[in-house]
């Protein structure tokens, strides 16, 4: 497995539920740290997207760099066209909305949109680029 060496970043302004709904979407949990005293608090987090793609996240908070909960918008390449619907599936089952219907875009592959519980958009298309 390649280690990711791009990563897109957000913030929630609920970090464990944000952690749920992106494993529930297919993502692997790489790395968790809390806050000791108030383990609500997710300082920062790694999840890996497939074999070499990864985001990286944690709790708003005051004077936080990086988008504000709810502006990030991800595009998710998955292996095939048929996947496409699996993980929007996967995504409607933990809380997320659609946005468009399901497209094939000139450029080919299939695609959807989606936003997560806090607005962040997950692009989920089976393009995967040149």
């Amino acid at each position: 497995m390649t280690k990711p060496q791009l990563f897109s970043c957000l913030r929630y302004a609920d970090a464990n539920a944000g952690l749920a709904f992106l494993l529930q979407l297919g993502f692997t949990e790489r790395l968790v740290v809390r806050d000791e005293d108030d383990p609500t608090v997710i300082h920062h987090a790694q999840v890996q997207w497939r074999d070499n793609g990864g985001l990286m996240f944690g709790s708003d908070r005051e004077g936080g760099i990086g988008p504000k909960p709810g502006t990030a918008c991800v595009n998710l390449v998955v292996a095939s066209d048929d996947e496409v619907n699996v993980t929007l599936a996967r995504a409607l089952e933990a809380g997320g909305r659609q946005l468009d219907e399901i497209s094939e875009p000139d450029h080919g592959g299939r695609s959807v949109a989606v936003a997560d519980p806090e607005g962040n958009i997950f692009n989920i298309d089976s393009y995967e680029g040149e």
